[in-house]
């Protein structure tokens, strides 16, 4: 029996503009998030409403390895519409600097802020930035999440360096990471390229049978999601669905959390010392997805 894993091509990075479309034509619907609450069950987290693989499970394990204190500075890297970034800046009390290349999702994730926050909305700022050129200060950041956004870069190295720069020390990356189960890491070498060590390696395996049902509810439901969403919204859904599918049997999926040492006893309070978040001024391979 042939035990090859395929090795199907994953789908070209969306632009901005293809990301402003789909958030754009998601707001006027609530089709997508039905098909993510259908693929995740009870582990669906409706309140944050994210176009990505963060489920209940997920979110307890990232406030876990973040491992933060409150008025501390967490970084949303890639953060969409700001749900996952919102929602852990208040169920651990934390200043939050959001960042996406869709100006529509960030003006949607800035909008969301009342429903987390309340009044205190200066707690939170989103704004327009890659992950390869975040335009933070060095060490500003205590926390970095970064979940299912690695792949809209084509060189990962760059994009973990990046954020390994803005992280102070003592504080910590937590992305999720994917690859083929056969293939061998690269995140040890990433991280010591950016001044980090692999802290944990959490495993997620009911990650690829979750992308499986949400795929497969999009193919089943093609006509609906190009009425709903128009049709170049929906057929680049249903190109990454297609395009996908035939790699999840094969694929390793885990939470990665990387931590920056502290070199000195008071270093790790160097990003204690910075502005408020509203004042500041890899390659791309096959192996992790491109989230819608």
């Amino acid at each position: 029996m042939n035990t090859t894993t395929p090795q199907t091509p994953a789908p070209a990075p969306p632009s901005p503009a293809q990301y402003d479309a789909f958030h754009t034509a998601r707001a006027r619907t609530d089709l997508v998030a039905r098909m993510y609450a259908a693929a995740m069950g009870a582990d669906y987290p409706a309140e944050i409403g994210a176009s990505s693989s963060c489920d209940w499970p997920l979110l307890g394990l990232i406030t876990s390895r973040l491992n933060m204190r409150p008025g501390q500075l967490l970084v949303d890297a890639g953060c969409g519409t700001g749900g996952i970034g919102l929602w852990l800046a208040r169920a651990l009390a934390l200043r939050l600097d959001g960042f996406d290349l869709s100006p529509v999702a960030v003006t949607q994730a800035s909008a969301r802020r009342p429903h987390f926050l309340g009044n205190n909305t200066t707690r939170a700022t989103f704004r327009v930035a890659d992950l390869q050129n975040t335009s933070l200060p060095t060490s500003a950041a205590h926390g970095i999440v970064c979940i299912d956004a690695l792949g809209r870069t084509r060189d990962r190295d760059q994009a973990v360096a990046e954020l390994g720069r803005v992280l102070a020390p003592g504080g910590r990356l937590v992305m999720t990471r994917s690859l083929r189960r056969d293939a061998t890491p690269t995140w040890g070498e990433q991280a010591a390229a950016a001044g980090l060590v692999v802290e944990h390696v959490d495993e997620r395996p009911g990650e690829p049978a979750m992308w499986e049902r949400l795929y497969r509810l999009w193919i089943a439901h093609a006509h609906e999601l190009r009425r709903e969403l128009g049709d170049a919204p929906a057929q680049r859904m249903l190109a990454e669905a297609e395009q996908m599918l035939p790699a999840l049997p094969g694929r390793r999926a885990v939470l990665l959390t990387l931590h920056r040492p502290a070199t000195a006893p008071d270093q790790d309070r160097t990003a204690d010392r910075i502005a408020s978040p509203d004042r500041h001024g890899g390659r791309h391979t096959p192996d992790e997805r491109i989230p819608q």
